[in-house]
C-alpha cells in the first residue's frame, strides 16, 4: 500500500471537515491514542498540540453550544478521543483474533443521532 504523504491527509482531512454534516475531526497517533489534530472539539488542556485547530477550554466559546447548536452533552477532544482509541484497539484484537493475516481498514458505527468514521492509517 503507497504510504501517504502528511499533505495529502491534511488535505484529505481539510475535505472530509468541510462536508456537510461533519460535526469534528480528530487524527490520533497510532502508538498510543494521543490527539495529533483535530477540529470541533473543545480541549480540557490548556496546552493544546500547537498543530491543533481546537480551542483550548478557557477560550470564549458560548457554554453548552457546538457548531451554533445548543448540546448539554458535550465531549471534549479528550474523552472522544479515548473513547475512539478504545473502540478502535478492541476492533484491532477482534480481528487479530479471527485473522492473523488481517487489518482494520475502516469503522463505522451509527447511532441514532450521530455517526463515527474510523479510518487507521499508517
Amino acid at each position: 500500500m503507497a504510504e501517504h504523504s502528511s499533505d495529502e491527509t491534511l488535505a484529505h482531512l481539510t475535505r472530509i471537515s468541510q462536508k456537510p454534516g461533519v460535526q469534528s475531526t480528530l487524527i490520533l497517533s497510532r502508538e498510543n491514542g494521543a490527539i495529533v489534530r483535530t477540529s470541533g472539539l473543545i480541549s480540557k488542556s490548556t496546552s493544546a498540540n500547537p498543530n491543533s485547530t481546537l480551542p483550548a477550554s478557557n477560550e470564549t466559546a458560548p457554554d453548552g453550544y457546538a457548531n451554533g447548536k445548543k448540546d448539554s452533552a458535550i465531549q471534549s477532544a479528550e474523552d472522544v478521543a479515548s473513547k475512539v482509541w478504545a473502540f478502535l484497539t478492541a476492533a484491532w484484537n477482534l480481528v487479530e483474533g479471527l485473522y492473523e493475516e488481517d487489518e482494520v481498514k475502516l469503522l463505522r458505527l451509527r447511532t441514532k443521532k450521530n455517526e463515527l468514521v474510523i479510518i487507521p492509517g499508517e
